[in-house]
């Protein structure tokens, strides 16, 4: 199964996302391939966020060498599930892949705890750090309720 985690600026929530499914997918001895992405162009090629490491570092996983991209129209081709981490990312999801948007593909993240609920991880960048710990709890939580569904 292939993967595609994607939020705003690919810098905050979806790297998290990428490194604690990836970590739990390994964990679970499963083959997926697992990525992200980022609806703006603001940080393309950077780390992911100092806030974010350090959260993944303190629960034993490493995303130092993500690097932020954009989503594209053929990630609906190259994914199997893409996941919105926001209201606001799936809807420029949608824009960004136009006629070639197959929309079956996109699932809000949070959904796979509370389905239908379509509920946004909040987006802790111009938050204090120890928001970024409450996201990591609310990824996490997602992330084995990903696995649990999908396996």
């Amino acid at each position: 199964m292939r993967i595609l985690m994607v939020c705003l600026g690919n810098i905050c929530r979806s790297p998290i996302a990428e490194g604690v499914l990836r970590h739990k997918a390994q964990q679970h001895g499963l083959n997926w391939i697992i990525d992200s992405a980022g609806t703006e162009s603001y940080h393309v090629g950077e780390q992911p966020h100092r806030f974010s490491q350090k959260i993944c570092a303190a629960n034993g996983i490493d995303i130092s060498y993500q690097r932020a991209r954009m989503f594209v129209k053929a990630d609906f081709k190259n994914y199997d599930l893409i996941y919105a981490l926001a209201g606001d990312v799936y809807a420029e999801i949608g824009r960004i892949g136009g006629l070639q948007a197959d929309m079956k593909k996109v699932h809000y993240f949070m959904n796979e705890l509370n389905a239908g609920a379509n509920q946004s991880v909040p987006d802790p960048y111009y938050g204090a750090e120890n928001g970024y710990e409450t996201v990591y709890q609310l990824i996490d939580k997602t992330c084995d309720a990903i696995i649990a569904n999908h396996q």
